[in-house]
């Protein structure tokens, strides 16, 4: 009799299991197969169980188990917990089998992730999910889409939210055409690359879905165009802020004093170090502060180029006045002291200047990414220009340089002391020229002499609205170029465009007029 029962209850237990497995949301994970495997994600993610995201986080981490009658378990630094509970589990360690996966699986995984956390209070991890569902573009998802999309009060996640749903609208066998037609419109308001990657595969459709796909990808192909032209503009402007900030003290010093100063590079690399040096210190003493290391590296740097700029006039530039060949060269040599005394200091290697947090990372505004430190690049120099022009137009010192600048004689016989101008101008042209915000090195000047001296040539020496135009102008051409012709092959290409300009126009875009110039 006891083998009789044995066998009534061993058939009751195999005729019984595929209604288990069929109540357990859990059991399909426990499958042989991939196609299986993936299947059960899909029937997880639906029925959401406490422990479903927790399991599938398993499974893309290589640490879910199945073990005898599709048991799971998840393995973790202390032990095993039940799957299905998330309570301590001590099974049979030499029964248990990883949860194989492939790519079918792990697509499956992320959007059943995306799905199971559509509805997460932080509504960053809404908006992870949404953005995770439109890249799978699982139809298994829409159903939580839509319960999502209902509930969704941020009307940017529910616009995502929608978008994620017209992707999986597009994958599901079972959706009827007008269903499709409103999905192509809502990608292609969407606009982006991943949309048109989306909307170019469309196959196996209807011919009035297969041509509004068509219509759609034309429309996102000239929105990235366009998108692309403003992407190059802001690079370029970003390169021009540098160049400006570069040149725009070599501009005052070429067109007050008309000396060809080719250690103007070195007081790039000065401001620096000079930044090197602070932050250095900051780490050391005061790490708090580290995020405001910039508002005081900055005027530091500011002063000890002015410094260094004022010495150098005073003890050797005031001796070479009007011989500009001997001034050409005595800077060149003064530039190579100045990296090897920077060299024989610091070392030749590379120093890293931090970026503070609030420089970091960066934002889409349309279909451009906006990095913040390219941002703050670009504020700097135009605050800088602005704290130039009104020094220039608002006080003494201004007002000396720009009568030294239009006539020097009639100046000197005005009683002003044209010498000292000279000074203080080489100064503030010096200290202008702090712009770096990266690596240093002692051959970092080398980098901006010749970009520096283009772009105050090509404005027109001594006028700084030309330097602003000439060095935002060279800015966006050289990135421009740069795709097309190789950063090399494209800087070439603008420094022949530059000659061919200048034997046209020899003072630049804007030159300065004057008595003393006409004369």
């Amino acid at each position: 009799m006891r083998p009789l029962l044995r066998l009534l209850t061993l058939l009751a237990a195999l005729l019984a299991a595929p209604a288990w497995a069929q109540d357990d949301p859990f059991a399909g994970l426990a499958g042989s197969s991939f196609d299986d495997i993936r299947r059960g994600i899909e029937t997880l993610a639906t029925a959401a169980p406490p422990q479903a995201a927790a399991t599938i986080t398993a499974l893309q981490q290589g640490a879910l188990l199945a073990g005898p009658d599709a048991a799971l378990y998840i393995k973790t630094q202390t032990g095993f917990l039940d799957a299905r509970t998330g309570q301590p589990a001590t099974p049979d360690v030499d029964a248990l089998k990883s949860v194989r996966v492939n790519n079918s699986v792990r697509r499956a995984a992320e959007a059943a992730m995306g799905g199971l956390t559509l509805f997460a209070p932080d509504p960053t991890i809404r908006r992870s999910a949404a953005e995770a569902v439109l890249k799978s573009r699982d139809a298994a998802a829409l159903p939580a889409l839509a319960r999502a999309i209902a509930a969704e009060q941020d009307p940017a996640i529910r616009t995502i939210m929608q978008q994620a749903r017209a992707a999986a609208t597009l994958a599901s066998p079972d959706t009827s055409e007008p269903d499709r037609l409103a999905a192509v419109e809502t990608l292609r308001a969407r606009g982006d690359i991943e949309s048109r990657a989306m909307l170019a595969s469309l196959t196996n459709q209807s011919p009035a879905v297969i041509a509004a796909a068509a219509t759609a990808v034309t429309a996102i192909d000239r929105m990235l165009q366009l998108w692309g032209l403003v992407q190059g503009i802001f690079y370029g402007l970003s390169l021009g802020s540098v160049l400006l900030l570069a040149a725009a003290g070599l501009a005052i010093t070429f067109g007050v004093m008309g000396v060809i100063n080719m250690a103007h590079g070195e007081m790039v690399m000065l401001g620096a170090y000079t930044t090197f040096v602070v932050q250095e210190v900051i780490r050391a003493h005061a790490p708090f502060l580290f995020e405001a290391s910039l508002f005081i590296a900055v005027p530091l740097a500011f002063l000890v180029a002015g410094i260094v700029g004022i010495v150098i006039e005073r003890g050797m530039l005031r001796f070479l006045y009007g011989r500009p060949l001997e001034t050409l060269l005595a800077t060149w040599g003064l530039s190579l002291v100045m990296q090897q005394t920077v060299r024989s200091i610091f070392g030749a290697s590379n120093r890293e200047v931090g970026t503070p947090a609030w420089m970091s990372g960066a934002t889409q505004w349309g279909g451009i990414t906006i990095t913040y430190n390219r941002l703050v690049i670009i504020v700097f120099a135009f605050l800088v220009l602005a704290a130039l022009m009104a020094a220039l137009r608002y006080t003494a010192l201004g007002l000396r340089m720009r009568a030294v600048t239009q006539n020097r004689r009639m100046a000197a016989a005005m009683g002003i002391r044209t010498p000292w101008v000279d000074a203080l101008t080489f100064g503030l042209g010096s200290g202008v020229a702090l712009s770096q915000i990266d690596n240093v090195s002692p051959n970092l000047g080398q980098g901006y002499i010749i970009d520096s001296f283009m772009v105050v040539v090509f404005g027109g020496v001594g006028n700084l609205w030309g330097t602003v135009v000439s060095a935002l102008t060279l800015g966006i051409v050289n990135k421009f170029l740069e795709p097309l012709a190789g950063a090399v092959l494209g800087k070439i290409t603008v420094l022949v465009l530059l000659i061919l300009f200048i034997q046209r126009k020899p003072r630049g875009m804007f030159p300065i007029k004057g008595r003393a110039v006409e004369a």
